[in-house]
């Protein structure tokens, strides 16, 4: 999952910010709006706010003993850009990547500390359509489709020092267990997605190199598949858990717009 959305980031900033390099002699503000197509490429930062529905993680995290999660959203970040195609006026196409994580941590009275943590991550190609409404001020509507999903990471600790020679100690008996208490092991549960993302942006264009952007977009998740600790399949999972949610978008580009 992290390994597509670095990939797609990295391409559309490279190739938005070497283009805009090369461009010279652009004028301090935007040039003025005609009727020609519009041309032009971009790059830049991308955070958003994913409101995550995360009651049904922690309905389990409860149950088990631990804390809930924060239900408030996720702080996503990451980058893009795009470039607009010329074969179709006004239609732009690039790529974006963006992740984030929230987590808890409970210490019971049995002396376990539990931890969780919830990351969501995706990265795919962009389509978005531009409308023009004023000299520096666009609409952009269209959509993101890629990969990605979540990582729900989960460790327990019984507590008391740790020293090499016990670690491998445990790791040749297989005994993890102290006191009767499991000490110090992970499990992350992975789910892949399919994800689509359709948006609504609202762009102005700052200066002659320079523009920002306020939106809103449902992240959508499906084809679901499960892994244990990046290599066990895992069954079972319920089908609403997942990192579907409506987000904020916004954004700060330099390019040409």
């Amino acid at each position: 999952m992290k390994k597509i959305m670095m990939t797609v980031l990295a391409i559309s900033l490279l190739s938005s910010l070497s283009w805009t390099q090369e461009e010279t002699g652009m004028p301090p503000i935007p040039p003025k709006r005609s009727k020609a197509a519009k041309v032009g490429a971009f790059g830049g930062f991308m955070p958003g706010w994913l409101f995550v529905d995360t009651a049904p993680i922690n309905s389990f995290l409860q149950a088990a003993g631990g804390a809930p999660l924060n239900d408030d959203g996720v702080l996503m970040v990451g980058g893009g850009g795009a470039a607009y195609i010329m074969l179709v006026p006004n239609l732009r196409i690039g790529g974006m990547g963006m992740g984030g994580d929230i987590s808890s941590t409970s210490l019971n009275t049995d002396g376990v500390r539990r931890d969780a943590e919830l990351s969501v991550g995706f990265g795919g190609v962009t389509i978005e359509y531009v409308f023009p409404v004023l000299e520096r001020f666009d609409i952009a509507v269209g959509g993101m489709l890629g990969g990605g999903g979540i990582d729900i990471t989960l460790r327990q600790d019984a507590g008391g020092n740790k020293t090499w020679n016990q670690e491998w100690g445990n790791f040749g008996t297989g005994n993890y267990q102290i006191g009767g208490q499991i000490n110090n092991i992970t499990r992350k549960l992975s789910g892949s997605y399919f994800v689509w993302i359709p948006s609504v942006n609202f762009e102005y264009a700052v200066i002659g190199w320079g523009g920002v952007r306020l939106g809103m977009s449902f992240v959508g998740m499906s084809s679901p598949s499960w892994k244990l600790d990046d290599k066990y399949d895992l069954l079972g999972v319920p089908g609403n858990i997942n990192g579907e949610g409506w987000m904020i978008n916004a954004g700060i580009f330099v390019g040409t717009f």
